[in-house]
């Protein structure tokens, strides 16, 4: 069996590795996406190995490893910029995509039609113009709960898989939203990462509170539990967007304290992508903003630089191919 990688960049559509990493390949126009697409989210579902969604300035698209082509999904989203994009744990076609300008859009039938759902996001932003959906998570402890990041409106969750949304996250100390995590600690922590650092609420959304890192940067992107649902978390940290260094970041108790992980070499930019999936959970893969790429196969506790280096990246996914035995 083996694996597909995929990086999504802002500018250089997706490239696809079947080995690990170790090759890349960029599927050419008539694959169906062009070749300057940017591709800010990307997913994949268990259910459908070999089928890779990718949310884009034209749109959402669709990719048949077997067919090696994509497909436009028409939709109500060729009008937006897709900026996150999550399917349910339970239900390949229910899929819940954000956007810039920020909206939050469901389909209950694998991508044929969306719905706008009801939420109340801002409708201007001192940094990037219009507000975006940075992330969507669905939770992995109630799965009618969703999170949702907005760049600049705060934390907002849905108590109804999706179709209506609430904003919370009372303290946290900045709005500017990144990343979105929940953590299962024996209870329940949710953790919001920020331009101005790392927040934690213990009490599932409802108020927030400011971890301070032992760091020279309290920059904060990612934060994503390895997918065995051990006590390790991974956080990405830096010195701003895109950056010029940073750090990966690695806790052993689910978030309470962090280390260096030790990426090696330096680093051209803020780490911003962390990529884990549960049929291999000691196989990471970690991005930078401009496109440094690294691997560990053993969870993270060490790691090496691959050759390839890519523009700017937003998203990265992998997963297990299908057996042709």
């Amino acid at each position: 069996m083996s694996n597909l990688l995929c990086v999504g960049t802002a500018g250089m559509s997706v490239w696809f590795s079947r080995d690990n990493g170790e090759s890349w390949i960029r599927p050419y126009i008539e694959s169906g996406l062009y070749l300057e697409a940017r591709v800010w989210a990307l997913s994949a579902h268990p259910q459908r190995p070999g089928e890779v969604l990718a949310g884009t300035d034209s749109g959402l698209y669709r990719w048949n490893e077997t067919t090696q082509k994509w497909t436009h999904l028409p939709s109500v989203l060729d009008d937006y910029d897709i900026w996150s994009m999550a399917q349910a744990p339970d239900d390949p076609d229910t899929i819940v995509v954000g956007t810039q300008p920020a909206n939050i859009f469901l389909s209950t039938d694998g991508g044929k039609s969306f719905a706008p759902t009801k939420g109340s996001f801002a409708e201007a932003c001192i940094f990037v113009g219009k507000p975006r959906v940075t992330q969507i998570l669905f939770d992995p402890i109630d799965k009618d709960t969703l999170w949702a990041g907005v760049e600049i409106d705060g934390v907002h969750r849905s108590t109804d898989r999706g179709r209506t949304w609430k904003k919370v996250g009372l303290g946290i100390n900045s709005e500017d939203i990144h990343g979105v995590s929940v953590v299962k600690n024996g209870g329940k922590l949710v953790y919001a990462t920020t331009n101005r650092g790392l927040n934690v609420s213990r009490d599932n959304g409802e108020t927030f509170a400011f971890q301070e890192l032992d760091s020279p940067w309290q920059y904060t992107r990612t934060i994503k539990p390895r997918a065995d649902g051990d006590r390790t978390v991974f956080l990405t940290n830096g010195n701003g967007p895109p950056g010029s260094t940073g750090r990966l970041l690695r806790s052993r108790d689910y978030g309470a304290t962090f280390e260096d992980a030790g990426l090696p070499g330096t680093l051209n930019s803020t780490p911003w992508t962390v990529a884990t999936h549960p049929a291999d959970p000691k196989l990471i893969f970690v991005c930078s903003n401009l496109g440094q790429l690294f691997r560990s196969i053993d969870g993270g506790e060490s790691w090496i630089k691959l050759p390839r280096e890519f523009g700017e990246v937003r998203s990265t996914i992998w997963q297990p191919l299908a057996s042709t035995a």
